[in-house]
């Protein structure tokens, strides 16, 4: 596709594809406002240990879940290298399966309008597709191994940063080819989890090595590295008002970060422990 017809959108309507119906575990339902009862007799509120929706399709394992910022679609994505859309109101529909990529996909999200799709894969890009049309509208393919983790701006012009087993942070452009912006760790670890702060001036990124660190996108350098955790860090979620981070590793912790430009040295102002952690990659929203 020429860069010119980049986001030029086809008026025909999304065509239809292998659409699926989500099966009803009625066993799993539990009412809303109603209450469950355990094998041990005690009755408890419906809770979010309580599925309401059982959702199949997928023919693989599922890395990565996204709601839509107005609620309304839900997007899975996994190792048969398909995106599952469906609606998150009724009975949970398969509107649309979303094909193009050639390795497992291992995370998505929605641009903040709905109006765009990101997500990475173990083909070694990142891609972005029309919501309305289910074409790839862009595909960068700049990183040489697995891309672990995608995170799209907040707000302002539409970028979207990635990270990588290659051990590269990069930061790009729908507008243009190449990325924008390279941060490279100097050690080469691997990648496995990053986001925007609110502004999207720095990138904050989580790998192998343990540590958070915080990207300048303005300077193009390392503006400082966060430490606490001891094992490979999976998740991470920004707070609402982008004052914080919360971080998840396979240490069974999660902890939260203050990232305010003038915080204290002491970033790290809460530290949840309890949960088990027996995955690679967790979700966080």
């Amino acid at each position: 596709m020429a860069e010119s017809q980049v986001f030029r959108r086809p008026a025909l309507p999304l065509a239809p594809r292998d659409v699926k119906r989500p099966r009803l575990d009625e066993g799993a339902l539990v009412p809303v406002e109603g209450t469950r009862k355990e094998e041990n007799g005690n009755q408890r509120p419906s809770s979010l240990q309580s599925p309401i929706m059982l959702l199949t399709g997928h023919e693989g394992e599922i890395f990565g879940a996204r709601f839509s910022h107005d609620g309304n679609i839900l997007a899975s994505v996994g190792f048969d290298m398909k995106i599952f859309l469906w609606t998150s109101r009724g009975e949970c529909e398969n509107f649309s399966t979303i094909t193009g990529h050639k390795g497992a996909i291992m995370d998505v999200h929605f641009n903040t309008d709905t109006s765009y799709l990101y997500t990475c894969s173990t083909d070694k890009t990142v891609r972005v597709w029309d919501m309305e049309t289910g074409v790839c509208v862009r595909r960068f393919r700049s990183h040489s191994d697995f891309v672990n983790g995608c995170h799209p701006a907040r707000r302002g012009p539409d970028i979207v940063c990635s990270g990588s087993d290659d051990g590269t942070i990069q930061v790009h452009d729908l507008r243009k080819r190449k990325p924008a912006i390279i941060f490279e760790n100097i050690n080469k670890y691997q990648v496995t989890t990053l986001t925007f702060n609110d502004t999207a001036e720095l990138v904050l990124s989580g790998g192998i090595d343990n540590a958070l660190r915080v990207w300048d996108i303005r300077k193009n350098s390392l503006l400082h590295s966060m430490h606490g955790h001891s094992d490979t860090v999976t998740g991470l979620c920004l707070s609402p008002d982008g004052s914080f981070v919360l971080s998840n590793a396979m240490d069974c912790t999660a902890r939260i970060w203050d990232i305010r430009p003038y915080s204290t040295s002491q970033r790290c102002v809460k530290t949840l422990s309890g949960h088990q952690h027996n995955f690679e990659k967790v979700f966080i929203f």
